[in-house]
């Protein structure tokens, strides 16, 4: 594997491989590696003759310096994870490398980007659209690989790959779990051993709450889901909707025009904030 530090390398690299008709997968990452992450190389190594994973800690989607500042960073650790993986590249650039001048750009994202994670999170979504669109752009990959844990997010790539003409496959892959239901999470080291113990209350609610949706309706299993994870110590129910799988939008129907309604949540355990979703397929 070898390591690249600047979109020149990069770029080179990459059109070397087009030239040789060789297709080409990209699974960004903010790094702080796990299983989660491991499991999108494989699967873009197992579709693609090269992958390229990025590490890079963006600061145009954190609205929050604390957050910033307290995640973690284990590049070493993380390029050993990636060459047993079987990735090709690992793009681990520095902040002045990808941001030489400051990224004035604002997206028109649209609704999918001014609920849940928009609303709680002011200019993340534009930060995630200014990082994704220039890996795109360096990579030019046949296809993106992106983790089904952060559902909203995957939304709001495939409208800014829209709006900026990107024509390759953008593929979600399923959340991978611990063995106890906690989604595999880069912020799942910073809660206390007490905390980990509570954690996996959320998916274990939200895994209740699909045998609900026989006899309750969405605003009566949104409620119930709220005050049960709210009851358990450490955590705080930051919001929790149900919504259409491509719009992002609230519904009120089991199955929308889209397909099965998603559940999506975002819980504070202590002071780790923790995302989580479900699809309530019938």
């Amino acid at each position: 594997m070898k390591v690249l530090r600047t979109v020149g390398e990069l770029r080179q690299a990459m059109e070397s491989h087009r030239n040789a008709g060789q297709t080409i997968g990209l699974v960004p990452t903010m790094g702080a590696l796990h299983a989660g992450h491991l499991s999108l190389m494989e699967r873009s190594c197992r579709d693609n003759d090269i992958t390229v994973a990025s590490i890079f800690v963006n600061p145009t989607q954190f609205n929050n310096a604390t957050d910033l500042k307290t995640y973690p960073r284990t590049e070493e650790k993380d390029c050993a994870l990636l060459e047993k993986a079987g990735v090709d590249y690992a793009f681990v650039p520095s902040v002045e490398e990808i941001y030489p001048e400051p990224d004035t750009r604002v997206f028109d994202l649209g609704a999918v980007a001014e609920v849940m994670e928009g609303a709680m999170r002011p200019g993340h979504f534009n930060g995630v659209a200014q990082i994704v669109s220039r890996l795109f752009s360096y990579v030019n990959p046949t296809r993106a690989y992106f983790g089904e844990k952060d559902f909203q997010q995957i939304a709001v790539i495939r409208r800014m790959a829209q709006l900026e003409g990107f024509d390759f496959e953008i593929i979600a892959c399923p959340i991978v779990r611990e063995a106890d239901g906690l989604a595999l999470s880069s912020r799942n080291v910073r809660l206390t051993p007490e905390q980990r113990k509570i954690a996996p209350a959320i998916h274990r609610t939200l895994a209740r709450s699909l045998d609900m949706t026989r006899d309750k309706s969405v605003g009566e299993v949104k409620q119930w889901v709220k005050e049960e994870i709210d009851r358990q110590p450490f955590m705080t129910t930051e919001y929790y909707e149900i919504v259409n799988p491509l719009t992002m939008q609230p519904t009120d129907s089991w199955m929308t025009s889209d397909g099965p309604a998603v559940g999506c949540v975002t819980v504070y355990c202590g002071d780790v904030r923790l995302i989580d979703n479900i699809t309530y397929s019938k």
